[in-house]
């Protein structure tokens, strides 16, 4: 008799292709990564005349003073209104790319010629750097996807490499989150891959380039003092002072020289401007944005059922103005009572880290805690959602359960920041790059999971009508609003706006939440 061949389990198709094609050969990813960079890069040129907001001018100005004055005044020194208070590093930054504006144009780094200098000359000189500076982040990306699929490689690049949030928040508005992110992303591919010293150094320079990120720094610490810190009592001690030491010196690195100069305290005060209130000028879509309008609905019942009512003396954007309260009814919120909030709320994150410092999780880890502060921080600007989006993208190829969310939230933050492009002539940029963005990413997700839809991509009646709210939304505020009310209640869109991607926010923050607390 023939012996019986036995038949090798089948492997799903999504499998088979991964281990056919374990590595592509890296020239190949290379290759394809600088034609997708090319292609987006040219996109970034076109936008070059595009508006660009105040931030324009406050980067301008820190040009000029990093320029013009000694070190020992940058933090000091109150010529524009527009100040310096991002930490040293980036201070450094402005500096360096300062002596290339001066060759560029000389009154770019003029302190002293007035405010809104906007010749072509410095437009097109600081729309080129935040597009050089995006470099750190395509190469941190290509290092943190080499391994994957081309599907998924290719999925985590449209959503990182040309993500509508972040061409609207730099390419438009302008900033530099790009190359934050980029030291971010590189960061928590060190944790990734074991090499946590290189993490670890990488984030004390993140911090010292944007303070803001510190909100992970829990998560970053239980994690490195669970994962490199062991191996026994003093291996793990000697581990410890090791990481000590190297945060130790970036952090002299950056600060030690205004030190020197007696500024420590100055530098901080501009770091840290706690006057400035609760909520930024337009609200964040976060929890806050529910406390603040549960509140005016407390007083404006509380009113007509005849109680006398004190109104506010303070505003919820302008700080707290001595003991006076911008709620009528709910208690004052301060910043040590967002900063306790946030702490609670990563907690459970905290636990499961220290209970399985797993490196495999450590970036769904660290969006949560950002998504935390976005949700529960002091003076939260809109713009700090790519904080947890961009690696969240990351996550959102690991499984149909994270497509499906990020698919959401991805739509959510980027609505979000609509209002920052509020001119006429950018309303169409803003349209086109969200519907293209979802339909690219509605095709790539349903194709890369394919066998496990569940009813695709946007799955329950609850997720669907959701979706639908932003179509009625946005007819409310850009055509309905006006045609009915006129103007009045100008502040009403907004409003709205904020309301509703608030509660996609909050869902996203439960969803994550659930998922951390109970994986394994």
């Amino acid at each position: 008799m023939k012996p019986t061949k036995q038949k090798k389990p089948q492997q799903s198709k999504e499998k088979q292709t991964h281990l056919q094609n374990p590595h592509e050969p890296t020239n190949t990813i290379i290759k394809d990564l600088l034609w997708f960079s090319l292609i987006i890069t040219f996109f970034k040129l076109l936008l070059i005349p595009a508006y660009h907001s105040t931030d324009f001018e406050v980067h301008r100005n820190w040009l000029a003073l990093t320029h013009t004055l000694p070190l020992s005044q940058w933090y000091t020194d109150e010529t524009s209104p527009w100040t310096l208070d991002y930490p040293p590093f980036f201070a450094y930054f402005e500096y360096l790319l300062s002596h290339f504006a001066s060759l560029v144009d000389p009154t770019i780094t003029n302190l002293y010629n007035g405010l809104n200098y906007k010749s072509p000359s410095v437009i097109i000189f600081q729309r080129l750097t935040v597009i050089a500076s995006d470099s750190i982040l395509i190469y941190s990306i290509y290092k943190l996807t080499k391994t994957l699929n081309s599907k998924k490689r290719f999925l985590i690049w449209i959503s990182v490499i040309s993500s509508p949030g972040l061409l609207i928040v730099d390419h438009i508005h302008f900033q530099y989150n790009g190359f934050l992110l980029g030291l971010l992303m590189a960061s928590l591919g060190a944790l990734q891959n074991g090499h946590d010293l290189t993490g670890g150094l990488i984030f004390a320079i993140l911090l010292c380039f944007k303070h803001l990120f510190a909100v992970a720094g829990p998560v970053y610490f239980v994690y490195i003092l669970r994962h490199y810190c062991r191996g026994g009592f003093l291996r793990g001690l000697s581990k410890l002072i090791t990481m000590g030491v190297v945060v130790i010196a970036v952090f002299v690195t950056a600060y030690g020289p205004f030190a020197y100069h007696g500024q420590i305290q100055d530098v901080l005060k501009r770091m840290f401007p706690f006057g400035r209130g609760l909520c930024h000028a337009y609200w964040a879509p976060n929890f806050w944005v529910f406390y603040i309008l549960s509140d005016k609905l407390l007083a404006f019942v509380f009113t007509k059922l005849g109680f006398y009512i004190k109104t506010p003396t303070a505003s919820f954007t302008g700080g707290l103005v001595g003991d006076s309260s911008p709620f009528a009814i709910l208690p004052t919120v301060t910043p040590s009572v967002t900063f306790g909030v946030v702490l609670l709320a990563i907690l459970p994150c905290v636990v499961k880290i220290w209970r399985n410092p797993d490196p495999k999780k450590i970036v769904r880890w660290v969006a949560y805690a950002y998504t935390c502060g976005f949700l529960f921080g002091w003076h939260v600007h809109e713009k700090a959602s790519l904080h947890f989006l961009i690696p969240l993208a990351v996550v959102a190829v690991e499984s149909i359960q994270d497509a499906r969310h990020y698919f959401m939230l991805s739509i959510v933050s980027i609505y979000s920041l609509f209002p920052l492009l509020y001119e006429a002539q950018e309303y169409p940029v803003k349209v086109i790059l969200l519907l293209l963005y979802v339909a690219i990413m509605w095709f790539g997700f349903s194709s890369t999971f394919y066998e496990k839809k569940d009813g695709g991509v946007v799955s329950g009646w609850i997720e669907k009508s959701y979706m639908v709210g932003f179509v009625v939304v946005e007819i409310w505020g850009q055509f309905l609003h006006p045609l009915i009310l006129g103007d009045r209640f100008p502040f009403l869109p907004l409003m709205l706006i904020s309301f509703y991607c608030a509660l996609g926010m909050m869902y996203s923050w439960i969803w994550q939440l659930k998922f951390i607390i109970t994986s394994h």
